[in-house]
């Protein structure tokens, strides 16, 4: 049983063994911690602007499936950059299981990409850099740079971005998969359409016995025009140019 003489606690106190249980995971024994302060007014007001204790207070609320006193406590106190990260998880997986239990399956990419616009971080836990894709956009500008620079960095160069810009070797080396990938499908989107435009067959959408005619189109001039623009209109919709970034 965790009991301390709560009453001899100084502020500081406090503050150290709500961080001392924060570090150990112990969060039905930090539990127990909080509901043993003092409720006088004046130690109340005192504890209630400590960023150790607040940041103790949302922990246990998200394991205990209180959300409401979670987005309470994260919406209406500043945090310093080094709570940042922690709390921005609590409040995404919080939103993310509620959306879970309310449409009864659990979440996919995109769901959870819906629930992350429809309830954006607080500036109370957000230094307010925009965000792309997941990644800053000042570590997104500084991989272009070096993208443009070399599209193959070897593992020696990825350790270097990795340092440069905060992420994994991991995560840099697969956002320069993708950004191969894209630029590849993008040219080959590009060659397809200039092939359109020039009057070129499209091998995969026609074939050399005239499928064209075959599905009852015209071969007149107006339908041949009518035929590139949907031809045109359909790469632009299948093909992706998405940044999503791993």
């Amino acid at each position: 049983m965790f009991q301390l003489p709560i009453l001899n606690f100084s502020p500081q106190q406090v503050a150290g063994v709500c961080e001392t249980l924060e570090e150990s995971g112990d969060v039905e024994r930090l539990g127990r911690f909080l509901w043993s302060l003092p409720v006088a007014p004046s130690a109340c007001e005192v504890l209630g602007k400590n960023e150790s204790v607040l940041r103790a207070r949302a922990i246990v609320a998200f394991h205990t499936g209180n959300f409401r006193e979670l987005y309470h406590i994260l919406e209406n106190h500043k945090f310093t950059k080094e709570s940042h990260a922690k709390l921005q998880a609590l409040w995404l997986e919080a939103h993310y299981q509620e959306a879970e239990k309310l449409r009864g399956r659990p979440l996919g990419p995109v769901d959870k990409y819906r629930v992350r616009k429809k309830f954006p971080l607080p500036r109370t836990i957000w230094d307010g850099e925009q965000k792309t894709h997941c990644f800053k956009e000042r570590t997104r500008h500084l991989l272009r740079e070096w993208y443009l620079q070399d599209p193959y960095p070897n593992p020696s160069k990825k350790r270097e971005l990795a340092q440069a810009t905060g992420l994994t070797s991991i995560q840099v080396g697969n956002w320069f998969k993708n950004r191969r990938q894209r630029d590849r499908a993008a040219a080959a989107k590009n060659r397809l359409q200039q092939q359109v435009l020039s009057g070129g067959s499209v091998p995969s959408l026609t074939d050399d016995d005239g499928a064209v005619d075959r599905l009852g189109l015209s071969s007149s001039p107006e339908a041949s025009l009518s035929s590139k623009a949907a031809t045109i209109s359909a790469i632009s919709i299948t093909s992706s140019d998405s940044e999503c970034d791993i």
